[in-house]
């Protein structure tokens, strides 16, 4: 008989809870965070309340010596002796749902998971504004279990509902009955089925996979989180604090929010294992925080175990470090990149970070040589998609190249990223590759973002313009038209002289930037017709129109040209271009533009502006449909006759409060998301436009 890798047993809900609560039973986001809407949690305590069978959850245990304590000189926590591998959304519905604690949802918003329940029919639903006024329900049932409560919980909810009507005494047992079995839910069995510790991490995936009905995949990065909940639950609480803050600006305060990545906990943990071991293999990394030799697979040591967590853990003070990750920031700005709309590689930026850690940290390189450094890293990392495909091996090889620079050798270490940026960047890839490269109609493509990156650098205006890309670009300031990628040979007039492949069509080679007036005003011409008409109405100087030229790789007497002359000779303007872009960030003496603020002769004080003045001008029409900006809210709202927001089935004047009831603590103007035909559009976008027309 082959080996048996599990056991059954059997835990109440009760002891599951006490289990989570006292540490003993570790509740990471091992497949995946929380992501159960809070339907299937009533459908969930429904079944059991009907004592329908709810499923068996998977239990790994650790093999951890009894009374063995996690990382960190003032943490008390003991190692859990069980990590749950399959039912993490059940367990934590359980446990949120009876214990009223917050979860932490997929965009890390948190968010407490309330259940009401009505005892006359048995009946469990998510509370709505109706329900929580409806003396029927008990509006949470968490205050059931709560500590020497739920007597006093059954004589509130009784009281209430005898404000409303007549209760006899048969129908007030029967209610107490119907409530005295939803407490009675802690007694629920549940089947655990317990993996050995002798399990590796390869079978445990295998096992995942095979009686996962949603077809998740574990991955290395979810086992390396699993053990620092395991062995260091702080450490990962404070990435995912950090993941969570990256989302929204912090009126408090410093935070690591930003206009380039929201990163996740588990592309920070690569950083912090690149800066700690000098490792991207996260196979190996996994290794060796078991306790293992990465290279020998020795059998787990605890005191190996417990050096590479106090190595990961100073790393991470250097990671999460608010300094340095807005210091590095700076380099992608400088290297022309404004904002996510122009990353098509977060592998990029986050080993670029490493890149930067390791100078800053190891090398003790002074920050205005970095930056220009690791400016000119990332914009050749990401333009040759440098870290995508075997990303791992590449970075491997990248930490290869560090190997022999000794700590404090900052010159050493500034050589090493030149020789390997002039090497990737020869002669001959700015004459062949990148215009090869050029040759797709992708709308992210790497070259293109280096192009648009490189008009930033250059300060370029857009094409007939006197105003800047880069001030276009600009991720803080949300407008609906601002800059857009006109066709040079327009679609239309393509497709009538047979050109019909959108493909084709949409070459980056075809494409220049230009304010959205001018593309309207374009049209469908030809170049040859819309091109001298469009030079006559802008009326240019003729230095700034050479510029231009320049800058959009224009080639001469491009309006007369074929479209297949065309595009091979623009490519290669466009590659001239972004070299001379690149060896800018060479010059020391280079600074990143920034916009001019539009001068004002006087403060002017924004109007108060109220969502029914928004429907008075016909920007918000009755009806509208408006939907959280945070993703993992399912909360609609509709605007009535009035002008006021219908949430939960109540009237709000201003949608802040709005906000609030949908579980969105923040301004309400920058929260909600309004559906209009052209697509979704911030609230706070029609409230600009209604200002603009006031002081008009």
């Amino acid at each position: 008989m082959a080996k048996k890798l599990f056991r059954d047993t059997t835990l109440d809900v009760s002891d599951l809870v006490r289990g989570v609560q006292h540490g003993s039973i570790a509740l990471p986001e091992l497949q995946r965070p929380y992501v159960w809407p809070t339907a299937k949690a009533r459908d969930l305590f429904d079944s059991m309340y009907k004592g329908f069978p709810v499923g068996s959850l998977l239990f790994w245990q650790t093999g951890v010596d009894p009374g063995t304590r996690q990382v960190g000189t003032d943490v008390k926590q003991f190692v859990a002796k069980h990590l749950i591998v399959d039912g993490q959304q059940r367990l934590t519905s359980l446990y949120a749902v009876i214990t009223g604690t917050p979860i932490v949802r997929e965009d890390f918003t948190t968010r407490v998971i309330r259940l009401a329940f009505r005892p006359s029919d048995g009946t469990f639903a998510v509370p709505d504004a109706a329900i929580e006024q409806d003396p029927e329900f008990l509006p949470d049932i968490s205050v059931l279990w709560q500590e020497g409560n739920r007597r006093n919980a059954v004589r509130g909810f009784l009281r209430r509902l005898r404000d409303k009507r007549a209760v006899d005494g048969d129908e007030e047992d029967r209610l107490d009955t119907a409530l005295e079995s939803v407490y009675g839910l802690g007694s629920y069995p549940f089947k655990i089925v317990e993996l050995s510790d002798e399990v590796t991490d390869e079978e445990v995936a295998d096992i995942f996979v095979r009686i996962n009905s949603a077809g998740v995949k574990l991955n290395q990065a979810d086992f390396i989180l699993t053990l620092l909940s395991v062995y260091w639950d702080q450490g990962r609480k404070d990435l995912e604090r950090f993941c969570r803050d990256s989302h929204q600006p912090s009126i408090a305060g410093a935070s690591p929010f930003n206009w380039h990545i929201t990163p996740d906990p588990a592309q920070l943990l690569r950083v912090t294992a690149v800066l700690a071991m000098r490792r991207a293999v996260l196979k190996q990394v996994y290794a060796v925080l078991r306790g293992r030799d990465a290279d020998t697979g020795s059998t787990p040591s605890a005191d190996r175990r417990s050096e590479q967590f106090v190595r990961l853990q100073n790393a991470q003070k250097h990671v999460l470090d608010l300094t340095n990750w807005h210091e590095f920031l700076q380099c992608l700005d400088r290297a022309g990149f404004r904002g996510t709309r122009m990353i098509s590689s977060d592998n990029a930026v986050i080993y670029t970070y490493a890149m930067w850690l390791i100078g800053r940290v190891d090398h003790q390189v002074p920050l205005g040589r970095l930056r220009e450094t690791l400016a000119r890293w990332f914009f050749m990392a990401h333009t040759t998609s440098r870290y995508s495909g075997s990303f791992e091996s590449q970075v491997e090889q990248d930490l290869g190249r560090l190997a022999a620079v000794a700590a404090g050798d900052a010159e050493g270490y500034l050589a090493v990223l030149d020789k390997v940026i002039e090497d990737t960047l020869t002669q001959d890839f700015w004459v062949i590759t990148l215009p090869n490269d050029l040759d797709t109609a992708a709308a992210k493509s790497p070259t293109l973002m280096a192009y648009i990156a490189a008009l930033n650098i250059l300060d370029a205006d857009a094409l007939l313009s006197t105003v800047k890309v880069r001030s276009r670009l600009d991720p803080a300031i949300i407008t609906r038209k601002g800059i857009e990628r006109h066709h040079l040979f327009p679609r239309n007039y393509l497709k009538k002289n047979g050109v019909t492949d959108t493909k084709r069509i949409n070459q980056i080679a075809n494409m220049a930037l230009v304010e959205w007036h001018d593309n309207i005003a374009i049209s469908d011409d030809p170049p040859a017709a819309y091109w001298p008409r469009q030079l006559a109405a802008k009326n240019l100087p003729a230095d700034q129109l050479d510029r231009q030229r320049r800058w959009h790789a224009l080639p001469p007497d491009w309006e007369r040209m074929t479209y297949e002359e065309f595009l091979p000779a623009r490519r290669k303007l466009i590659a001239a271009t972004v070299q001379e872009a690149f060896l800018r960030l060479s010059d020391n003496a280079y600074r990143p533009p920034e916009p001019k603020a539009p001068a004002v002769s006087r403060p002017v004080a924004a109007k108060w502006v109220r969502l029914s003045e928004l429907v008075d001008a016909g920007l918000l029409k009755p009806g509208a449909v408006l939907r959280p900006k945070i993703s993992g809210i399912e909360v609609q709202a509709v605007i009535d006759e009035d002008g006021s927001m219908i949430v939960h089935g109540e009237a709000y004047d201003s949608p802040s409060p709005a906000a609030v009831a949908a579980g969105m603590n923040m301004n309400g103007w920058l929260a909600w998301l309004v559906q209009l035909d052209d697509g979704p559009v911030p609230l706070d976008d029609l409230r600009s436009q209604y200002r603009a027309l006031a002081t008009s």
